[in-house]
């Protein structure tokens, strides 16, 4: 018990930096695009109380977490927050703004791991052990929960951000087609993280991505 609340305590605010900030890119950019329901609602905030839900946000991750411990096995931390609330038909440019508003969670989950991975660098160089030791661990848990917020997120599967994304750039026909899967997107996800088949596409690229990331920093 006592690692797991030490892991926690590691893990909890990278986490909630990660979920709160990808909920409230999405939230600015659309209103930058002329739509300012997220706005409206306060959604464009940096309090993560408005951005948690109790399953994804908490449950979830602390699951991952604490069945990791038990089996000593390595996992991928994953989880998901309140969607913010965005309404196309306000964009200025439905179809093309919304790849933007998209990606822009994605996106600021590659800009958190490489501002993770700087102070990974910083702390090992710069400061005592003593110091040292705790930042750089909680740096590393950043990294890795970026890197896995935004692996996650762009599967091409709505209503996953890679999967509006698709959407926005496919011919009307097949986007129309990819849009109606968006119902049922978090229960295919889910069937395929339980099944193990989702983890073998995404844990590759979380690889990937993250030896990039530190290979940036010298590492």
């Amino acid at each position: 018990m006592n690692a797991f609340l030490a892991d926690l305590a590691v893990w909890a605010l990278p986490a909630l930096l990660a979920i709160t900030l990808h909920e409230a890119a999405h939230g600015y950019v659309a209103r930058a695009f002329g739509d300012p329901t997220a706005e409206r609602a306060g959604r464009i905030s940096l309090n993560p109380l408005r951005h948690v839900d109790p399953v994804g946000t908490l449950l979830v991750p602390a699951g991952i977490l604490l069945l990791s411990l038990l089996t000593g096995a390595g996992a991928l931390l994953f989880g998901w927050a309140k969607p913010v609330p965005i309404d196309p038909s306000r964009l200025r440019h439905p179809k093309r703004d919304m790849f933007w508003v998209a990606g822009a969670g994605p996106g600021i989950n590659l800009a958190m791991a490489l501002g993770w991975a700087l102070l990974f660098k910083l702390a090992l160089t710069f400061l005592p052990p003593f110091w040292a030791v705790p930042l750089a661990r909680m740096a590393d848990a950043g990294i890795s929960v970026n890197v896995a917020l935004m692996v996650l997120n762009l599967l091409p599967l709505p209503p996953l951000d890679g999967g509006r994304m698709l959407v926005s750039v496919l011919p009307p026909r097949p986007a129309w087609a990819l849009s109606q899967v968006e119902p049922y997107g978090i229960a295919i996800l889910l069937v395929a993280m339980l099944s193990g088949a989702a983890s073998s596409i995404l844990w590759p690229m979380f690889v990937a991505v993250r030896s990039t990331i530190l290979a940036t920093i010298g590492f």
